[in-house]
């Protein structure tokens, strides 16, 4: 397909969209949605790290996406292109394309964009491999049409350095650019607020405290001595607990009138379970996983719905659609450094949503009708 007389990825440079407001033009060119900055990128790593579920949704959700293959256009350069992507080195310990894709949908799905490189061998002429950027030093606009991107890194010290070879680039972003983690800070916090409190209340009323109290009679000499007994009965009961973190059981003897209560024995403490599971609610809703994979069992009973695997699939499907192209690229950019003449394409393994038991049943049901058809050709 040809558009104004041009192949379809050379665009006019003078062509605007009419779309596109005046106000997003800049000197450089078009400028698109602000990239992460380093304190978002800190904000959304220490959520991961301060709440177990949001890293273990966004890991299963890397997971499930599933393995893929890369197809070439001409078979006979299947096998080149299979070996790349099994022994294409992927930073400083990776190896392989599926190693650098789920760096890539984590980066994607913690700060709503990623970015990686083709790092090629000048030498050799070779792709050399495979590296993950750091989403928040690097700065993305539009360069001389709003269809071209244009990088630049931002440097320790401050210095913005445009990257020369935007073609090794590789990027990708959610819908507006923005973390599958938006929103959730606010609700984090409240929930981590929470569990604070909670071991407060622990280290308060959960760790038994003694209170004990020594009441005189009313004889003279008792007041008179009332201190010195005061002290030796706090000496004796300190030696007895200490005694029993040792294993050692010693009696408590005192003489006269001793009252011995646990402090905080008469509260009670509040009762979180649904404030907890209200948050939890509204976070698993936004990471889109149901709630039993991530081990919160609020049903006896519960288990993955039709309706539920419906909706998991066609989030997994989404983000697949954001990978593919972005995979198809760095496959057709190893052919041609190879010199060779053709596409790629991505074939995904099926998404298996199933239960075991359903599927035992299934199989089960298919080898019994296989016999009956058996035993029915072999009458006649």
């Amino acid at each position: 397909m040809k558009l104004f007389g041009k192949k379809k990825n050379d665009i006019p440079s003078g062509a605007v969209p009419e779309l596109i407001s005046s106000e997003r033009l800049t000197e450089g060119g078009f400028t698109l949605p602000e990239t992460v900055e380093p304190f978002e990128k800190e904000l959304f790593d220490r959520l991961r790290c301060s709440v177990p579920v949001i890293d273990a949704a966004i890991m299963k959700i890397i997971r499930l996406t599933g393995g893929f293959r890369l197809v070439c256009s001409d078979e006979r350069y299947q096998e080149q292109l299979d070996r790349f992507c099994e022994d294409v080195p992927v930073g400083l310990t990776g190896r392989s394309l599926g190693t650098f894709a789920d760096s890539f949908l984590d980066s994607l799905l913690t700060y709503g964009s990623a970015a990686g490189e083709i790092v090629t061998d000048p030498g050799e002429r070779k792709i050399a491999g495979l590296w993950n950027g750091d989403i928040s030093r690097i700065k993305v606009s539009a360069g001389k049409t709003p269809f071209r991107r244009s990088y630049a890194v931002t440097g320790s010290d401050g210095s913005i350095k445009r990257i020369a070879h935007p073609e090794r680039i590789v990027y990708a972003s959610l819908t507006g650019g923005h973390s599958l983690l938006r929103g959730l800070p606010a609700l984090s916090s409240i929930l981590l607020r929470i569990y604070r409190c909670i071991g407060q209340n622990y280290d308060r009323a959960g760790n038994v405290r003694y209170a004990v109290t020594y009441k005189p009679s009313g004889d003279a000499g008792d007041i008179i001595s009332s201190r010195e007994r005061a002290v030796q009965i706090a000496r004796e009961w300190a030696d007895g607990m200490n005694s029993a973190r040792y294993g050692q059981v010693k009696d408590f003897v005192a003489v006269g009138d001793v009252d011995i209560k646990v402090i905080g024995a008469e509260n009670q403490l509040f009762d979180t379970a649904v404030p907890v599971r209200q948050l939890l609610e509204q976070i698993v809703a936004k990471l889109s996983i149901p709630p039993f994979l991530l081990g919160l069992s609020w049903s006896s009973t519960e288990r993955m719905s039709s309706q539920q695997a419906d909706i998991l699939t066609s989030e997994l499907e989404y983000y697949r659609r954001l990978l593919s192209p972005v995979l198809c690229d760095i496959g057709e950019g190893f052919l041609c450094s190879q010199g060779i003449l053709a596409g790629c394409s991505i074939e995904w393994d099926n998404i298996n949503l199933q239960d075991e038991t359903a599927l035992a049943e299934a199989r089960l049901k298919n080898a019994q009708a296989a016999e009956i058809e058996m035993r029915l050709a072999a009458g006649k």
